[in-house]
């Protein structure tokens, strides 16, 4: 698993809004599918442990294909409107964010009023739009382009010549493909062979440099370490950092605040060889 886990994005920008910009009531933002379903749960238990009223986390999923954005952006105006600092967290995919974004401009809210911090928003996204509704709002991810080690100067050159395009952007994406493929070649190596049982016994403990001056290493679970960036949108399509975690970040299958997931464990080590152990029980479930 070389994408975040909610542990590698959702729960430290949830922090970040709290600790450091003061927010107080929450509007989550999804997309009608699995994932924001899921995230959500984990999301609003974490928002409740940490103090905050249910009546200050407002949810909103939208179907593939929506386009009434007006009324959508008129509710989160309103539920903005108590006097409490309010944020979005958004997982809304694709081409939704583009009306999402210009209808909140329409309606006055701006990064400074009602920030966005979006999963699912990243340089990409951003090319060949035009950014001026979304610059101050921000992004959570484990790279940027923005970023500025060696590492990424020289993937960055590469993607430029391989594409012959100067003007093409990197994303979070590629990082964790390219980390991937990388952690994958070393595991061959050490297996000796392309076997999938093979490469995926030896891949655990793993390391292979990322893009942004660490390493990623493979846990027990199959995630990896990473960092965790919150990035401010700006009118060139790229990121300013603006926060980021202190440390590596370790990947977590499951959930600390969820009542049937906080128990479970993913070890796919010999002695356990199970992706959702209870620690509780001592058995693994039906994930072995």
């Amino acid at each position: 698993m070389t994408g975040a886990a909610p542990k590698q994005q959702a729960r430290p920008s949830e922090e970040y809004l709290m600790k450091e910009m003061g927010i107080q009531r929450f509007v989550l933002a999804r997309k009608d599918y699995v994932y924001p379903r899921t995230a959500n749960k984990i999301l609003e238990a974490y928002l409740q442990a940490k103090g905050v009223k249910k009546e200050d986390i407002m949810v909103n999923y939208t179907p593939f294909g929506h386009s009434d954005w007006q009324s959508i952006v008129a509710e989160v105006k309103k539920f903005g409107s108590t006097g409490k600092k309010t944020a979005v967290i958004s997982t809304l995919n694709g081409d939704a964010n583009v009306p999402f974004y210009k209808e909140l401009a329409n309606q006055g809210i701006t990064a400074a009023s009602i920030p966005v911090i979006a999963f699912s928003v990243g340089e990409e996204e951003l090319s060949g739009i035009d950014t001026k509704p979304l610059v101050g709002h921000l992004a959570a991810w484990n790279y940027f382009q923005s970023i500025d080690t060696p590492e990424n100067a020289t993937f960055i050159k590469a993607w430029h010549a391989y594409t012959k395009n100067n003007k093409r952007v990197t994303n979070d994406p590629m990082e964790a493909h390219y980390i991937g493929f990388n952690l994958w070649v070393k595991a061959v190596e050490k297996a000796g062979s392309t076997d999938v049982d093979s490469v995926l016994k030896a891949i655990i403990g793993l390391e292979t440099p990322n893009l942004t001056g660490g390493k990623a290493k493979v846990l027990p679970n199959h995630h990896i370490t990473k960092p965790v960036l919150i990035g401010e949108i700006q009118e060139d399509g790229q990121f300013q950092v603006v926060w980021e975690t202190p440390d590596l970040v370790a990947g977590d299958a499951w959930s600390d605040f969820l009542p049937g997931s906080k128990d479970l464990i993913a070890d796919w080590t010999e002695d356990v060889n199970c992706g959702n152990y209870n620690t509780v029980t001592k058995k693994c479930g039906s994930g072995k």
